[in-house]
């Protein structure tokens, strides 16, 4: 199961991406870590080495955007699509992810 971003999220990954002048080998990372309301954080940024050589990083293309996570991230994220809106209710990045049993009210960790 692959990781996917909306086209919202596309467009402004390549706005950020441009804003920031990062190279065009950039690619978006993705991960978790430990912490928040619910267990787990989601973590993006962009990483300009890419996926690590010898690593066990998982490489996928979304709307044409390359995505790196790594694998310890990936058994937490399979199958996890990666939004973005700038309504009223809240600007930002919004993980909708199936792996997730809970997820805090603000949306930026969740459980398994």
């Amino acid at each position: 199961m692959a990781i996917t971003i909306t086209e919202r999220a596309a467009q402004r990954i390549l706005e950020i991406k441009e804003q920031e002048k990062r190279p065009a080998t950039s690619v978006l990372r993705i991960g978790v870590a430990g912490g928040g309301c619910s267990g787990l954080s989601y973590k993006i940024d962009f990483d300009d080495n890419g996926a690590a050589e010898g690593s066990k990083d998982q490489v996928f293309q979304s709307k044409g955007i390359p995505i790196v996570v790594d694998m310890r991230s990936f058994l937490y994220l399979a199958g996890t699509e990666l939004d973005y809106t700038d309504g009223l209710k809240g600007q930002g990045f919004h993980f909708v992810n199936p792996n997730a049993s809970r997820t805090c009210s603000c949306g930026e960790s969740f459980a398994v």
